[in-house]
């Protein structure tokens, strides 16, 4: 079983909680990326990353001066986006850290996929970029299936915890006898079951970090789930998608 989330716009250097363990195992194709975002003006990249000056400036720093092997920090404390936050990787035991690095996969649209310990580096680059790389018109085309195989070669079920946009990476090539389970999250409004972005990802981040905790192992242990005041939903429920209701 693994888990699969997505990055985070907001990242940082952190040299000194843990030391990264590998290189990413999509070294080759991210280096292809970072030449490509190379050549790109100042306009062009500000327009790609659809963000201020001072962003825009931050991030065309980093293309400058990091290198790909050199200050690199370990993915699970890289992102600092909410759902990380949420997951509190700094505070988790040796156990549950471990359990993260054998069934955690981060997915990125400039490195591919990640495990928690590969050494990053800070980047700005969301998978729906509009970025033309040789050939293919942007990133899903650049990476096709490459990283649903590469995922699916480990595992025969995926809990899926990241959001839409990355996670059809995956969930477009899901081999026949392959499970693939999505983590709903949301409140009863009526007869419909409405999800808020912010929650979503403070939910999803208690999720691996319960997991990481109780070292699930099979999705049935993930219907006892009832941190931030969710309860399982059987009757929202399918095989394939678990639904988790905020209760009043």
């Amino acid at each position: 079983m693994q888990i699969i989330i997505s990055p985070a716009k907001k990242m940082r250097v952190d040299t000194d909680s843990f030391a990264w363990k590998d290189l990413p195992a999509f070294l080759p194709q991210t280096q292809v990326l970072f030449d490509r975002l190379k050549e790109l003006s100042y306009d062009e990249l500000k327009t790609l990353w659809k963000c201020n000056d001072k962003i825009a400036a931050q991030n065309i720093q980093r293309i400058q001066t990091f290198e790909l092997d050199r200050t690199l920090t370990p993915a699970v404390m890289a992102y600092e986006g909410i759902q990380y936050q949420y997951m509190a990787p700094g505070v988790l035991s040796q156990d549950a850290l471990v359990y993260l690095q054998d069934h955690l996969r981060i997915l990125s649209g400039f490195y591919g996929l990640l495990r928690p310990f590969d050494g990053v580096i800070p980047y700005r680059l969301e998978m729906q970029a509009k970025l033309a790389v040789g050939e293919t018109k942007d990133l899903y085309a650049f990476w096709g299936d490459s990283l649903a195989k590469a995922f699916w070669s480990e595992t025969d079920m995926v809990i899926n915890l990241a959001s839409k946009e990355y996670s059809q990476c995956v969930s477009k090539y899901v081999p026949e006898g392959k499970l693939f389970l999505t983590c709903t999250f949301g409140e009863r409004k009526g007869d419909k079951i409405i999800e808020k972005g912010t929650m979503c990802k403070m939910a999803r981040g208690e999720m691996v970090r319960f997991m990481a905790e109780t070292r699930a192992e099979h999705p049935e242990q993930l219907k006892s789930f009832d941190r931030m005041g969710y309860r399982y939903s059987a009757e929202d429920s399918t095989d394939t998608n678990y639904v988790f209701i905020k209760e009043e």
